[in-house]
């Protein structure tokens, strides 16, 4: 299977981060994201997760993909300098920000965004100031803010934020809140493999929090983290449909959400991981893959695409059939049963019965 699909899924999107964004140097919110703040003026505040949008376009411009009509173009740098800076320049005073409602100081949405700025701006070796002061103002909001829902993949991404900007800027200052933040992930992992999304499993963003804990694994191997994605990457392969899809309606959160980049990093010592992406990119070659394009988080996958494209592993193991029968998860509540070519999935979480 290609490993282009991920790349031309992800291509198919940069237009349109390239409509949401503000490109007037002289305007006063040049290099925002959020097009219903800065053009419609529908909303009286930007969101701050739009501001995530500086990664995928930092990798267009750095990784030499195919038909890649953005790479090594300074415009495209500029504008993701200009998204940083304005990240920064429309964040609350204690670096927090906002995503659907005005002073919601949003963990996720700065956390997303937080990521996506530090990534962006490591990966085009920009050297300001400014960012860097708003990084750390922000990693230190993050660092001691707690929501009142249990998302596990929001603390992974601030345990992975914290990781990255320690190292950017040479400090262990967040190595507590890190260590913390971890040791919380790890206990918000089912036995059966899942991690809490608010009242239960939901296979969507369970794949993006394994995308982020094989990059904390790579960083710093800690066997903790070994163990808990080997247990999570086993689960995930049980929601690849036959079709490729992944996920649906019967998880906690009702994702069709599919983030791949950590299956092809554990797929380097766990080659079952990269089964999961084989499945899933035959929903790419057939066109069954679910549609990302909404404005608010197509760049969640935009990024991850392109970062399975850049860690794509060459050599992959053979396709083997899942065993048939019944899969029966009693803590998350799910039950798939497979029956020849015919697989059923059914949320028992949601008020229904045995």
């Amino acid at each position: 299977m290609s490993r282009d699909l991920f790349a031309s899924a992800a291509l198919a999107q940069i237009p349109k981060l390239l409509t949401l964004l503000d490109r007037n140097p002289h305007s006063p919110t040049f290099g925002c994201f959020d097009r219903n703040f800065w053009q419609y003026k529908i909303i009286d505040f930007p969101s701050g997760m739009s501001q995530e949008f500086v990664w995928p376009l930092a990798l267009v411009h750095s990784l030499d993909l195919p038909n890649n009509p953005y790479y090594q173009q300074e415009s495209i740098r500029n504008w993701v300098e200009a998204g940083i800076l304005y990240a920064a320049k429309s964040a609350h005073r204690d670096g927090s920000c906002d995503d659907y409602f005005p002073f919601e100081r949003a963990g996720g949405a700065a956390a997303f965004s937080l990521l996506a700025c530090i990534e962006a701006y490591r990966l085009l070796g920009l050297d300001n100031p400014a960012a860097l002061a708003f990084f750390e103002l922000r990693a230190n909001w993050l660092a001691h803010h707690n929501e009142s829902g249990q998302l596990t993949n929001h603390q992974a991404l601030i345990v992975l934020c914290l990781e990255l900007l320690g190292d950017l800027l040479q400090t262990q200052q967040w190595a507590a809140a890190r260590e913390e933040r971890l040791e919380r992930v790890l206990a918000w992992q089912n036995p059966e493999g899942w991690f809490q999304e608010y009242e239960g499993c939901d296979p969507g963003y369970h794949s993006l929090t394994i995308s982020c804990l094989a990059r904390i694994y790579d960083l710093r191997s800690d066997p903790r983290v070994k163990v808990a994605l080997t247990k999570a990457v086993r689960l995930a392969a049980e929601f690849v449909h036959p079709d490729g899809s992944y996920g649906g309606e019967y998880g906690s959160r009702n994702t069709y959400n599919f983030f791949p980049h950590g299956f092809e990093r554990v797929g380097r010592w766990l080659p079952e991981a990269l089964q999961v992406n084989d499945g899933f990119l035959t929903s790419l070659a057939n066109d069954c893959g679910p549609c990302y394009a909404d404005d608010h988080i197509v760049g969640h996958h935009s990024w991850n695409y392109l970062l399975a494209w850049q860690d794509f592993v060459a050599a992959r193991p053979p396709r083997t059939p899942r065993p048939q029968g019944r899969v029966w998860l009693p803590e998350a509540k799910l039950l798939i049963d497979r029956r020849g070519s015919t697989e059923l999935y059914m949320a028992l979480n949601k008020g229904g019965g045995v």
